[in-house]
């Protein structure tokens, strides 16, 4: 299912991130960051709470708003209940829309805030998302204390906070068009090797994407999945060629590739992952090359592994999603 606007625009964004983050090669692009997991609170939960209410509030002074400006706060993010969107939207104190498709949480919200802008529904709203490496591993897998060796197609959960403004209000960057994607199921049980669980999903967007518009690949500067890592990235990029015929040779990257420095970084392994991974790569790298005029149309397809440890405990499959957003600077 995809969407055509006209009148949705992103006014500004805001990313706080983590020290491994900081130390990547995309850190000039960020606005603020921390120099440990902890980010000055007792816990990591409290830290990744901490971090996208920052970017909440630091997004809104940086587009020199109020929160009475925002008709609408949408957010998603990995904890339980997506704990911490719901604590950082009670700070906000307005309207909330509580998003979750994984990996893939921040694009479905603003394809959702895109929705009603375009509609005339509501004019402006307030998007983001957040992840934390420990707090995740923690939910996940096994708290780091454990010690548990991992495979080299592993890939590290980003830390960070990312809110955008999007609204009716022009700006020199507009959201043209979106992708709602479906739910594969791509035979994988490998909870540390989410490329492949979720490659398939992103080839699957991609391909609807592109029909549905009546494009190809190379209609766009950079295509950029959300956080496929180093081997999901060779996976993408071979089936959508073998199974769609569509070339990423030249035009595609990954942002868990882009996050971190992967030689100087070893302990990220494949790279990065998590919801912020793709809101910190798009809200900083990108947004800021497309205001530069260095990238004109770029098309994010955020990835997410509807991962349960319950149902993988049961021998159940991983299931994954895949959303687009299309960008356009004007």
């Amino acid at each position: 299912m995809t969407f055509k606007y006209k009148n949705v625009y992103l006014n500004n964004t805001y990313t706080i991130v983590g020290p491994y983050e900081n130390n990547g090669p995309l850190s000039s692009y960020f606005d603020d960051n921390y120099k440990d997991l902890y980010c000055e609170e007792e816990s990591w939960e409290k830290a990744e709470v901490k971090l996208l209410t920052e970017s909440m509030k630091r997004v809104l002074k940086k587009n020199k708003m109020t929160k009475d400006s925002i008709d609408l706060v949408l957010s998603g993010d990995l904890l339980n209940q997506i704990t911490s969107s719901c604590y950082s939207a009670e700070v906000i104190g307005k309207p909330f829309l509580g998003v979750y498709s994984a990996c893939a949480s921040n694009v479905e919200g603003l394809i959702i805030a895109s929705n009603f802008i375009e509609s005339r529904q509501v004019s402006t709203c307030l998007c983001g998302t957040s992840s934390h490496n420990t707090g995740s591993e923690k939910q996940f897998r096994n708290p780091t204390e454990y010690g548990a060796p991992k495979p080299k197609t592993a890939t590290f959960t980003a830390t960070g906070g990312a809110s955008a403004i999007i609204s009716n209000n022009k700006s020199d960057i507009r959201v043209e068009s979106a992708t709602i994607g479906k739910i594969i199921d791509y035979d994988q049980t490998d909870a540390l090797n989410m490329g492949a669980v979720m490659a398939g999903a992103a080839a699957d967007t991609l391909k609807t994407h592109l029909q549905d518009l009546n494009r190809n690949e190379n209609y766009y500067d950079l295509i950029l999945t959300g956080d496929l890592g180093l081997y999901g990235k060779e996976i993408m990029k071979e089936y959508s060629k073998k199974e769609y015929d569509i070339d990423l040779s030249k035009n595609y990257n990954d942002c868990g590739v882009m996050l971190y420095d992967l030689k100087k970084q070893p302990e990220v392994l494949a790279g990065g992952s998590g919801p912020v991974c793709s809101a910190l790569v798009t809200y900083g790298f990108v947004i800021n090359e497309m205001k530069k005029k260095n990238i004109k149309r770029v098309l994010i397809i955020a990835t997410g592994a509807l991962f349960s440890p319950t149902f993988l405990f049961q021998k159940q499959n991983i299931l994954s999603i895949a959303h687009a957003i299309s960008l356009e600077a004007i």
